[in-house]
């Protein structure tokens, strides 16, 4: 027998260095691993031993005799995937942590951020030896996306703020919570009470669309939708309008998949979730039949991830529907599906779209319907979103990555709610250096640069702000630790100034500035109280959606 990776798989390999037999790939040194949507297992080579089991940190790996039924396909998935690479056991041991010497004295680095980058980062070097760490977030709360951007039917990923919370229980890490770096506390502040100061802030800005009538009302961006009904307090008070029988989501990423199902799915499956109680409240008055999903490039291109895709064939009473014609390839894009650049998941998005395309209506479901190739070109209506005009494209150029070429061929879908999620991206911090046509702050292995392409002394950035914002929250783990070893490298070489302010006087000076600051301690406040109201409710946790309900919680204690 064998153990089975699954469709939650966090990509952050924690299972990799545990596997005796070396048996799981991609690994983050292979090529492979940055375009990756998971990891697999090679059942030749599996011993069986359950270590890879105990390392996930979202449940994601089964024993093979343990495979829920609604997962058993992903038995072949792993098997697949060394059909296509054959495995190459690579038996030697991985190399030493390099710890810091203990006459080097201790090492402070302020982190700005607590999502899963900054995390990572905060984890890698607590393990460094002698380094102290303070997290900044300017919410009440940590965790960033993985709180607040994570779709509440995925709890298990989720889970990876359980590795966090049982790595920074010592006071060697500290948290400022309700903290805004810029205006509680400067960026030289910061400079002058750490060694080093990480930006792991994500990318908060949503990408637009740039075409007529976007700022109407019922046309939202993702980042609103999405930190509506994960309960985040800067959006609590926000209102859609569900009231028509169809919505339409621009972009065909993860993001996408995740409304679309919040969309559709049954509100009392919803309510055994940590969905926003406004939400939950809301969906259920939702008059939404049909979501299209519209993307401007085809079927092969698609931005989603075949995990994901392959789940919404599970979901119940709902309807995907896919045009047949999407799914037939011309000769070029069936050669370059067949050949060796193609990665192997979409082979498995392909065979996805042809069973969506082969199945009939039924009646009485909802239905998320996508159409390909197609771009917005208006969104029309006078005081609100009455629908969504659009033009077909034609794709020219390679078939792993062509070009969409707009026709004179156009069409109209009437909605009522049109969220766009096209991307995000970063935002300029301070008088930091930033890329602005990436969105990111410009880094060389972590170090933030200037235009010259000099390390600015003592800054760094991990996550979406450093990378721009693709991957998934386990692929923060090996970004995070190219920042690490570069701060680190930076210590042992003597080119970090020493903190002028210790840690005592940075807690004085952030609770004068700001007497509403949480700490660890008053966090933990919070999530007993969440977790406690989801037991009685048979829920994970009852969010506290706003900043209001946070502060007095964090205060009881």
């Amino acid at each position: 027998m064998a153990y089975v990776i699954t469709q939650r798989c966090c990509n952050d390999a924690s299972c990799v260095a545990e596997c005796p037999v070396d048996c799981i790939r991609p690994r983050p040194e292979d090529p492979q691993f940055t375009t990756a949507e998971m990891l697999y297992i090679d059942p030749d080579t599996c011993i069986d031993c359950g270590a890879c089991y105990e390392a996930c940190p979202v449940d994601a790996i089964y024993a093979e005799e343990d495979l829920p039924a609604h997962l058993d396909g992903f038995r072949d998935v792993n098997a697949g995937w060394f059909a296509k690479h054959p495995l190459e056991p690579d038996m030697s041991p991985p190399p030493p942590v390099q710890r810091l010497a203990k006459d080097l004295g201790t090492l402070r680095v302020a982190i700005v951020g607590t999502g899963p980058a900054a995390c990572y980062a905060a984890e890698q070097l607590l393990g460094a030896g002698s380094v102290e760490v303070e997290m900044f977030d300017r919410l009440p709360t940590p965790w960033g996306l993985a709180r607040y951007g994570v779709a509440p039917d995925h709890a298990q990923t989720r889970g990876v703020t359980e590795m966090f919370t049982a790595a920074f229980k010592r006071d060697t890490l500290q948290m400022y919570l309700n903290t805004e770096v810029g205006a509680h506390i400067s960026h030289a502040e910061l400079r002058e009470s750490a060694h080093a100061v990480v930006y792991a802030v994500g990318a908060p800005a949503d990408r637009r669309l740039d075409i007529p009538g976007e700022e109407l009302p019922g046309s939202h961006s993702a980042t609103e939708f999405v930190a509506w009904y994960n309960g985040n307090p800067d959006y609590a008070d926000r209102e859609f309008d569900l009231s028509g029988e169809r919505a339409v989501i621009v972009g065909n990423g993860n993001v996408a998949l995740d409304i679309a199902r919040m969309l559709t799915m049954d509100p009392d499956e919803l309510a055994r979730t940590d969905i926003a109680d406004h939400a939950l409240a809301a969906l259920r008055r939702s008059e939404i039949r049909e979501v299209v999903i519209i993307g401007r490039r085809g079927v092969l291109q698609a931005a989603y991830s075949a995990p994901e895709f392959r789940a919404l064939g599970r979901l119940s009473g709902i309807d995907i529907a896919i045009d047949p014609a999407d799914v037939v390839l011309d000769e070029a894009a069936q050669e370059f599906l067949d050949g060796p650049e193609a990665p192997y998941e979409l082979g498995l998005k392909i065979a996805a779209a042809g069973e969506y395309a082969s199945r009939p209506p039924r009646e009485g479901h909802k239905r998320i319907r996508f159409q390909y190739c197609i771009s917005p070109t208006e969104i029309t209506g006078e005081d609100r979103v009455r629908s969504v005009r659009y033009v077909r494209n034609e794709l020219t150029g390679p078939a792993g990555s062509p070009t969409a070429r707009p026709t004179t061929d156009s069409g109209e879908l009437e909605a009522s709610l049109v969220v766009r999620a096209v991307g995000y991206r970063g935002q300029p911090i301070g008088d930091l250096p930033f890329d602005d046509r990436r969105g990111v702050l410009p880094t060389e292995s972590g170090r933030v640069v200037d235009a010259a392409g000099l390390p600015v002394p003592g800054v760094y950035a991990a996550g979406w702000i450093k990378r721009g914002p693709r991957g998934v929250i386990g692929s923060n783990r090996a970004d995070a630790a190219e920042t690490v070893a570069a701060i680190l490298a930076d210590f042992r070489a003597g080119a970090l100034p020493a903190p002028i302010r210790d840690r005592a006087a940075l807690l004085d000076l952030v609770r004068q500035r700001q007497p509403d600051m949480l700490d660890r301690t008053a966090w933990q406040a919070v999530d007993r109280a969440e977790r406690a109201a989801g037991a009685a409710t048979d829920r994970p946790r009852v969010k506290l959606a706003t900043a209001e309900q946070l502060l007095a919680t964090a205060r009881r204690g």
